[in-house]
């Protein structure tokens, strides 16, 4: 047994999780003159912001069987109807090779957003496919690679007609029969930024043409309507262009396959969400929301777009594409605060049309409609009115005083219906209902079975305008793969292109990237969590609710709020929802002036976004040369806005990376201001355990569970930024119009209320991904939790003493230490060798690692965050890469190579351009390919195989192209997917 591992009885799951123990944590810690976590944090941090950290509704840390048990247990709490309730949530069917390969693969789910396009083609090209598949079937020219999910893509694509559009108004116009959820977060956001929603009959002139005379700058208009009408849109829409405004369609994807698209029509863009690709419902999610526009609106479009370029040898390489490269940089000035989106989900929708192919999705929209069609005659012919025109898979049928006795007596038989009112019951079919199926409902609700397929009421048929005649899914990717063998194939070369946390160390400064625990995801694919619908009564979901009071509960405790709410569907979701409670709350005190929010320059990066998108304005508060909070500008802008002051943003730990000494004093200050402390918790696994938010001084934080709580990235989502506030903000927290309950966890008795505007499509949001993080919690109990901020501290501040010598840590705190990331300063290297931060990240990937974060939050800096899950060998290679890259670097300083051609100007070095015959390199291929090995190589005894710390010959990771070149691709721009002969000369 090596010496650095505990006995078989001490393998508890935080000794499996936490990477450094034993004898090598005995050896870092020397290595800074510590004998114990608990000693580091002392000597790191503020001793005003330590306190023992005790969450009494969490038991104590248990093993893996328990924990898997315990949440069986839950799960079977759940019952698991045949939904069909539709409202944006439908049954699908995951194909198993999908499941199998990408959905609980970690190839696919532990990669990070692909920042660093060298080593993230697989995953690229599978979001170009993606947008392909959107383009096409919405017939608008330009699909982002995914957003959050549908009600909040449908008001991103508000927030896009009003830059877009030449109207000068703030008025916009909603469809009637928008889905409940789309409209609650429309409006939402229109409250915010003080924009005006009209409400109109879009099937009615007489309703939406006065509307539409007295100006606005756009619409958004459901097709087919949440009734499940399909209607024709155009008239409309002409109206809006000829008053300047944009026209956004909220629209069904799958019922684009029968449709005439919203492109052909005249809408502008297209939302809505590919949830019934594959994806299952997971009690409401997550799921991708889509986004298309026509050409001329691709530089506003927010979240990210994929986009085709070129490396330095020619070969045609994807990257993320325009602003949406960094986003987040732009800060205030971003088009979006969106800094995940939904990548791991979209790659599975994009599979999903792949597998299927255009015959397929055209059958299976064909089959949904067939059987709608069979049940509303059925239902025709026993005397109900099902429908008042044509429908695509969207029933209403009106029941007089009869709707909860049908309503109870389908839920009796396994089939849950919408129940709408007193005298109405709606259904929505979807891929999972059989002509059985069709059967038994007809039977239930009251008529009789007609054959599937049979034809329809001439009052259902589509007019012919609406019936689509265009192709779709032409491109080869989508007919290419029919072959289970072939298309598994596939998905392994998409996955081997790719750089995840299954290849080794993602060392992301403000991104977490720590292990994602098996038996945490596992629970994620039951069908007791998976196949439950948001909307579904109570009851249907008692075990899942538990699950969440639990988590609500221990997040509470832990960061020393009152209440939670989880139904922020991203970090940048929660900042926002808990900027719109500060607001909610300062309104109902009448101080609607307090609109400054101040951001200091060491905080995350989306927070100044999200507080434009929160109706705020945006004041930055420098820092001192220590990277702390400057508290003389602090004192300077407080009273320049006086009255004004909503609240400030503060990060804690900064994104400087260090644990601010003042911070206690920085949110007296605001509060003395009549402001409110907002705390990012980007940066939380630097206190979990050891210092709680909410009693530094806190009001309201978000907190990252794809972060903190071991939620995987899924390569750029999917992310969940739970919102924790104190009792007096609990009120404006986001409610929904359709949650099942609304009460939610008090930490000090009783229950709260949230009550505001919702930001997701469902009540919970991401929930089907809650059982990782819950799982973690219970597995780690707090001394467990404690631990592991620890070693975050401590692997942070081994990687910056070991490079200190070599490359400069920007800023330190107390004892010369930082918090749970460092920031190592590129800029004297680059001024003594000409070697950009961008070099040195690129040559990174030659000696086999994922770059830190590059020049973010400073320029010319790499930012690096090792977790605490890496173990000290990891750690050292790192170190050992950074310092042979600074030998380099010198190399090159010294003549040795020239400054124009050199391994590091030259990297990532592809395998083609090593094969190739012409070598005309001043340096040798093996320098190129395994750096390094001449200067490090051993001979292993027992094996006779030449090994080396650094470079991993044997487990060499092959980076698919060169370096790419952005600048070309912006140039020429093409987001869907290239032509085979694209890559003929490669």
């Amino acid at each position: 047994m090596p010496a650095n591992r505990p006995s078989s009885a001490d393998q508890t799951f935080a000794a499996r999780h936490v990477g450094v123990i034993g004898r090598d944590r005995e050896r870092a810690l020397a290595e800074l003159g510590a004998d114990s976590l608990d000693e580091l944090i002392e000597l790191a941090a503020p001793a005003d912001i330590l306190t023992p950290v005790t969450a009494p509704s969490l038991p104590p840390a248990a093993d893996e069987a328990s924990v898997r048990a315990e949440l069986a247990r839950l799960a079977g709490r759940n019952r698991v109807t045949h939904a069909l309730i539709g409202q944006g949530f439908h049954g699908t069917l995951t194909p198993a090779v999908i499941r199998r390969n990408v959905f609980e693969n970690p190839s696919w789910y532990t990669a990070y957003t692909p920042y660093q396009p060298e080593i993230s083609q697989g995953r690229l090209e599978a979001l170009i496919t993606f947008q392909q598949m959107v383009e096409d079937l919405t017939g608008l020219p330009v699909a982002n690679s995914s957003l959050l999910d549908e009600a909040s893509a449908a008001a991103e694509g508000m927030l896009l007609a009003r830059r877009a559009s030449r109207a000068r108004t703030s008025r916009f116009i909603v469809g009637r029969a928008l889905l409940p959820q789309v409209r609650a977060v429309a409006a939402g956001r229109a409250a915010a930024l003080d924009l005006e929603l009209v409400e109109a009959d879009l099937t009615d002139p007489a309703s939406w043409r006065p509307e539409v005379e007295q100006g606005c700058f756009g619409l958004l208009a459901a097709y087919p309507d949440a009734e499940g009408r399909v209607w024709d849109p155009r008239e409309v829409f002409e109206a809006v262009h000829e008053a300047g405004g944009i026209c956004v369609a909220e629209c069904d994807i799958l019922a684009l396959a029968m449709l005439t698209p919203p492109g052909e029509l005249g809408a502008d863009v297209a939302v809505g969400t590919t949830q019934r690709f594959g994806v299952p419902i997971g009690y409401g999610g997550p799921h991708a929301g889509y986004m298309a526009v026509r050409k001329g609106l691709e530089r506003q479009i927010p979240g990210r777009l994929v986009g085709m370029s070129r490396d330095a040898d020619g070969v045609p390489a994807y990257r993320l594409a325009l602003q949406t490269r960094e986003q987040h940089i732009r800060r205030d000035r971003a088009t979006s605060n969106i800094c995940t989106a939904q990548v791991l989900l979209a790659v599975m929708a994009a599979m999903y049309a792949v597998w299927h192919g255009p015959e397929g999705i055209r059958r299976i929209a064909q089959q949904v409609h067939d059987r709608t069609v069979a049940l509303a005659e059925a239902l025709g012919a026993a005397g109900l009115d099902p429908a008042e025109g044509p429908f695509f898979d969207t029933l209403r049928i009106r029941l007089p005083g009869r709707a909860e006795e049908i309503w109870l007596r389908a839920r009796q038989a396994g089939y849950t219906l919408a129940l709408l009112d007193a005298d109405t019951v709606g259904l929505s079919l979807d891929e999972t209902v059989t002509a059985e199926d069709v059967t038994a409902l007809a039977g239930l609700i009251g008529g009789r079975h007609t054959d599937a397929g049979a034809g329809a009421d001439a009052a259902w048929e589509w007019p012919g305008a609406l019936i689509r005649t265009s192709d779709f899914l032409t491109h080869p990717v989508f007919t290419s793969y029919r072959s289970e063998t072939s298309f598994m194939r596939y998905l392994k070369r998409l996955a081997d292109r790719d750089y995840g946390l299954d290849r080794g160390m993602i060392p992301l400064g403000s991104c977490t990237m720590k292990l994602n625990a098996a038996v945490e995801m596992e629970p994620v694919s039951w069908p007791e969590f998976a196949d439950l619908h948001p909307f579904a009564p109570a009851d249907d979901a008692a075990g899942t609710l538990q699950l969440i009071d639990d988590l609500e509960t221990w997040l509470a405790e832990l960061t020393g709020y009152d209440t939670v709410s989880l139904q922020p569907n991203a970090g940048s979701q929660g900042e926002y929802a808990g900027l719109l409670a500060i607001r909610g709350y300062q309104h109902s005190r009448g101080e609607d002036q307090r609109r400054v929010c101040l951001v200091p320059s060491s905080a995350h990066g989306t927070n100044a976004a999200s507080a434009a998108l929160a109706g705020l304005r945006v004041v930055v508060v420098g820092s001192d040369d220590q990277g702390n909070i400057d508290l003389a500008d602090l004192a300077a802008k407080i009273e320049a806005n006086a009255d004004q002051l909503a609240a400030i943003m503060l990060t804690y730990p900064s994104t400087h990376g260090v644990y601010e000494a003042k911070v206690r004093r920085v949110c007296q200050m605001v509060h003395d201001a009549g402001g409110q402390v907002y705390i990012d918790g980007a940066n939380l696994n630097a206190l979990l355990g050891v210092a709680r938010p909410g009693e530094i001084g806190g009001d309201v934080s978000h907190l990252n569970l794809h972060k903190t709580f071991a939620i995987p990235h899924g390569g750029g989502g999917p992310g969940v930024g739970p919102v924790a506030v104190k009792a007096h903000l609990a009120p404006f927290l986001p409610g929904h119009p359709q949650s099942p309950r609304h009460d939610h966890v008090n930490t000090r008795g009783g229950s709260l209320e949230h009550g505001s505007a919702p930001v997701a499509s469902a009540p919970y949001g991401s929930a089907s991904v809650l059982p990782i993080s819950w799982a973690y919690i219970r597995l780690m109990g707090v001394d467990g939790l404690r631990e592991a901020t620890g070693q975050a501290v401590l692997n942070a501040n081994y990687v910056a003493r070991r490079l200190q010598s070599q490359i400069p840590v920007l800023y330190t705190g107390a004892n010369g230490l930082v918090a749970h990331e460092c920031i190592l300063d590129l800029r004297p290297l680059t001024h003594r060798t000409g070697i950009s931060v961008d070099d040195v990240a690129k040559r990174l990937i030659d000696y086999g690692f994922h770059a830190p974060t590059m020049s973010f939050p400073v320029a010319g800096t790499l930012m690096v965050e090792p977790t605490e899950s890496e173990d000290l060998a990891e750690l050292d290679r790192f170190c050992d890469a950074m310092g042979a890259i600074v030998a380099e670097a010198d190399r090159v300083a010294e003549g040795a190579w020239p400054a124009d051609d050199n391994p590091l100007v030259n990297s990532p070095h592809p395998a083609y351009r090593l094969m190739a015959d012409d070598w005309q390199h001043p340096y040798s291929r093996k320098v190129a390919a395994y750096p390094g090995v001449a200067a490090s190589a051993g001979r292993d005894e027992e094996s006779g195989l030449h090994m080396n710390p650094v470079t991993r010959i044997q487990a060499k990771y092959w980076p698919p192209v060169g370096r790419i070149d952005n600048a070309f691709g912006d140039r020429h721009l093409v987001c869907s997917c290239p032509p085979p002969e694209a890559f003929e000369e490669v």
